[in-house]
């Protein structure tokens, strides 16, 4: 069975490095830049936050996605995802893509279930699985206030 789904956005340039994205039925389009650093505007959505955004909502929703299918309940979970740039000699790239999930849960007695599912979906989350640079996981559950370093 060879199932594929296709993905559709148009960028245009509007002025300087900066410029527009699209796609078909998704509002708002949304204005981007280069980073400053990479002489860009700053204050605009650049191509390294949408290549963390991606890896980000897609690791929160393969969790929601697993954790429904494995009935367990979660309180909330958020997500800080930041990314390395280094220059080699190809030119500059991500060198490294760290994953932060802070899951809160009711229960103490969860915690093994739940670390399991936060490493789950890392290992089936499909952007991340597509990125050539490494994805670390550094998550944490939240307990009663208390947060519980995972492994």
């Amino acid at each position: 069975m060879n199932i594929e789904h296709k993905y559709q956005v148009r960028a245009a340039s509007t002025a300087g490095r900066s410029g527009l994205v699209v796609a078909d039925g998704v509002e708002p389009s949304i204005s981007f830049s280069a980073p400053p650093e990479f002489h860009g505007q700053a204050g605009h959505w650049t191509p390294e936050s949408f290549f963390l955004a991606a890896a980000a909502s897609c690791y929160v929703s393969t969790f929601s996605g697993i954790a429904q299918n494995s009935n367990f309940d979660f309180h909330s979970l958020e997500m800080e995802a930041q990314g390395i740039v280094a220059q080699d000699e190809g030119g500059w790239r991500f060198r490294e893509i760290l994953l932060r999930p802070r899951l809160t849960i009711a229960r103490a007695e969860d915690r093994d279930k739940a670390n399991r599912l936060l490493n789950k979906a890392e290992k089936i989350c499909l952007v991340a699985r597509s990125m050539a640079c490494p994805v670390v996981l550094e998550p944490a559950v939240i307990i009663k206030g208390y947060v519980v370093a995972s492994s």
